[in-house]
């Protein structure tokens, strides 16, 4: 079956994560996409340990469904190569510094001139304005910019970085969005365009309630630890041999668990029975509701709450998640040429996403791309 995007050349002249996770994920679902690396080749092929085969997971990560080819740009035919590929496809993207292409005659205005249907995707750490455009766009960098550091660890602890490089993934989706929407525009107009995305942008979007809370509200939000400003019981809480996430995040919700741990009487407490009640007396609540829970494991108490539809679960490690999302039917590990990998999270109900290629090897498919980029 095809993909939604087959048919579609993505030319991928970008690395590490928010550009190759952008463009794994176009090529899930059908695109052809050709990775162009330096000779040294992508950045998070040396990024290590953890392995596989000798190979970094990090790089295996958000890189199959792709062809390598190695381009010098420094040298005159590879160069001709880059430029006969940008020149060819339906759509670019690339995450050099704002300007870092144009020395190469690979920027959006020259590129355009040649291939005017084409979607050219730029992302950065900061934006192409004049004084972003300096900055160099680190993820942890962004996480401490931004603000979300001040938001991540225990109240009045040190600040902390997420586990993960969430900006770049988000700037990631940030940017296949931007190039679908351009993409949609295209059958109209004919025409393609430049789509820009960068990690501080994406991060103050993706804070959402917390950056809305000073936008709109004029409040700066602080670290809270596990705790939610806005709602209660939103947080992990105490059972007999260990903590379960409980959150009650409405009125109905917050009497079903009473009931469930045996105490219904608090949904009718004023204390208690409204959320902005619960917010504010969660210092009287928690006790109260910890009681009860240390009373049974957090397997039974998991059981009976989610039983009783109010949303619950334990903290897992990784392997434990992977695990769950297994047991519940979400198939979630697939495997292309010996390598498993996280299935594409997208369903679509008339075509899917296809696993075609493993992650390449630098340069894998080179001289084949060569040869076709100067037929």
């Amino acid at each position: 079956m095809k993909g939604p995007l087959s048919g579609l050349l993505v030319a991928d002249f970008s690395r590490i994560l928010a550009g190759p996770y952008a463009t794994m994920l176009l090529a899930d679902l059908g695109a052809d996409v050709i990775k162009v690396e330096s000779p040294g080749g992508d950045d998070t092929r040396s990024w290590q340990p953890p392995v596989r085969d000798g190979i970094s997971t990090y790089y295996l990560a958000v890189n199959r469904n792709k062809r390598s080819i190695a381009l010098d740009l420094k040298d005159p035919a590879d160069l001709a190569a880059a430029q006969e590929l940008a020149r060819r496809a339906d759509v670019l993207v690339e995450n050099f510094r704002p300007g870092g292409l144009g020395r190469f005659g690979l920027d959006y205005e020259t590129v355009a001139e040649g291939n005017p249907r084409l979607i050219y995707a730029s992302i950065s750490g900061f934006g192409s304005g004049e004084r972003g455009a300096q900055l160099p766009g680190y993820d942890l960098i962004v996480q401490a910019i931004s603000g979300l550091m001040s938001l991540t660890g225990d109240p009045g602890g040190e600040p902390f970085r997420a586990g993960i490089s969430m900006f770049d993934v988000m700037a990631g989706l940030h940017a296949s969005i931007g190039v679908l929407s351009a993409l949609h525009q295209r059958q109209e107009s004919g025409r393609g365009q430049h789509v820009e995305v960068n990690l501080l942008s994406s991060a103050l979007s993706g804070l959402v309630n917390q950056s809305s809370a000073y936008v709109a509200g004029g409040v700066v939000p602080q670290r809270m630890g596990n705790s939610h400003p806005s709602l209660f019981p939103y947080e992990p809480l105490p059972c007999a041999d260990g903590e379960l996430i409980i959150t009650a995040g409405n009125n109905g919700q917050f009497r079903k668990l009473v009931e469930v741990l045996g105490v219904p009487e608090l949904a009718d407490d004023p204390r208690f029975d409204r959320n902005e009640q619960r917010t504010a007396h969660r210092d009287e609540l928690r006790p109260l509701l910890v009681e009860r829970l240390r009373t049974r494991t957090k397997m039974e108490w998991f059981a009976d709450i989610i039983g009783a539809g109010v949303p619950c679960g334990p903290i897992n490690t990784v392997d434990g998640g992977v695990a769950f999302a297994e047991d519940i039917g979400l198939d979630p590990v697939v495997t292309v040429g010996g390598i498993p990998g996280v299935r594409n999270p997208i369903t679509l109900s008339d075509s899917a996403a296809s696993y075609r290629l493993p992650p390449p090897a630098l340069d894998e498919h080179g001289t084949d791309l060569r040869k076709w980029l100067t037929e």
